[in-house]
Parts: C-alpha cells; sequence; structure tokens
C-alpha cells in the first residue's frame, strides 16, 4: 500500500510540475490508532523514505515542491499522548532522517489534532531553531471546525465564526513564528 501511494504522489508531482504547476505532496500516516509516538515516528519515515524515493524516479523537482506531512504524534487511542515538545523532537528527527534539504516548505496537516493541539504542536516544532525548510501548516480541521460550529450555518452566527476563523489564524501564524502560547487562547476568550 505504501509502495502504491508513494508511486501514485511521485506520479501525480511529476504531471504536475510539466504542467508548470507546485505540487503539495501529501503522504499522512493516520493517527487513529492506540500507537505510541515511536510507532508513528517509524510509520512515518518508512513512509517518507519511499515517497522520496519514488519522487527521486520521477525526476520530481524536490525545489519545486510542497510536502504536506503528518507531525509525529501518538495515536488518538494511546495511553501515552506525547507531549509538545516530544512532538517537535521526534517530527524533526524524522525528517532530518528523510527529507532533503532541497524540499522549500513543509506544511502540516492537523490529522485530526485539536486546534490548540495542532497549534502548540507547530510552535514546539518552530521553537527549535532554524531548520532547512520553511515550517507552517495547512490544516483543516485545526483551522476550521471551531469557526464552523460558532456559525452553525446561522446568519445571526456569522460575526462569532469569523472571530474564531481569525483566532486561528493568528494563533497557527504565531506558532509559526514559535510565538505561540496558550494564552492567546485565553485571552481571545475573555474579550
Amino acid at each position: 500500500c505504501i509502495e502504491a501511494n508513494a508511486h501514485a504522489l511521485a506520479r501525480y508531482a511529476a504531471l504536475c510540475q510539466e504542467q508548470g504547476l507546485v505540487p503539495i505532496v501529501e503522504p499522512e500516516v493516520l493517527m487513529d490508532a492506540d500507537n505510541d509516538i515511536e510507532t508513528c515516528y517509524r510509520a512515518t519515515k518508512r513512509t517518507l523514505h519511499k515517497v522520496f524515493d519514488e519522487l527521486y524516479h520521477q525526476r520530481v523537482d524536490l525545489q519545486g515542491i510542497l510536502l504536506k506531512p503528518n507531525m509525529v504524534i501518538s495515536g488518538k487511542g494511546s495511553l501515552a499522548q506525547a507531549s509538545a515538545e516530544e512532538v517537535a523532537e521526534w517530527t524533526l528527527r524524522c525528517f532530518r532522517e528523510t527529507v532533503p534539504a532541497a524540499v522549500p516548505g513543509i506544511v502540516f496537516l492537523s490529522g485530526g489534532q485539536s486546534d490548540e493541539q495542532a497549534s502548540a504542536n507547530l510552535n514546539a516544532i518552530n521553537s527549535r531553531g532554524e531548520q532547512p525548510w520553511v515550517l507552517s501548516f495547512s490544516y483543516g480541521r485545526a483551522l476550521q471546525a471551531p469557526a464552523l460550529a460558532a456559525w452553525g450555518g446561522r446568519g445571526e452566527n456569522v460575526e462569532a465564526g469569523q472571530s474564531f476563523l481569525a483566532l486561528r489564524a493568528r494563533c497557527n501564524s504565531a506558532a509559526v513564528a514559535g510565538r505561540y502560547s496558550a494564552e492567546m487562547e485565553e485571552l481571545s476568550r475573555s474579550t
């Protein structure tokens, strides 16, 4: 399965580049199980090795892609949930061992993390000093879910939904710079 998916991602990336587009290469290791963080690390490392092997064979210009992977985290059902600092340590270790420095940017998917957890983990990763890649976010659920819940499809809730979306954008932008704190969440709730 990993081999077939890695080949498909690489073929997609090559076709995008042939058409002058920047491919977003999105290999994802799911976090739905009860695995510990080390198991996620091994699975992510194996997956990324295979993806970059296939990208090489498809002659994809690594300087012209964005990588959109999962963070290395504990599975949702794990009794031992990793701290943000552990997530940063394991994630960066995995990427240093698998992602060539030629890749300009890594934009994380949230992969089912809560909005606050995704921001805290991204912040911890970006607080570890300069890396060979720009490290940012491409969140779906962790960016939009609070806004959609506040809005609820009701016209009178549009402003509340917009406020939540702006909060998540501010928090994640701060996390990219390594300046996010849980207090940002509390300050917004109290205003």
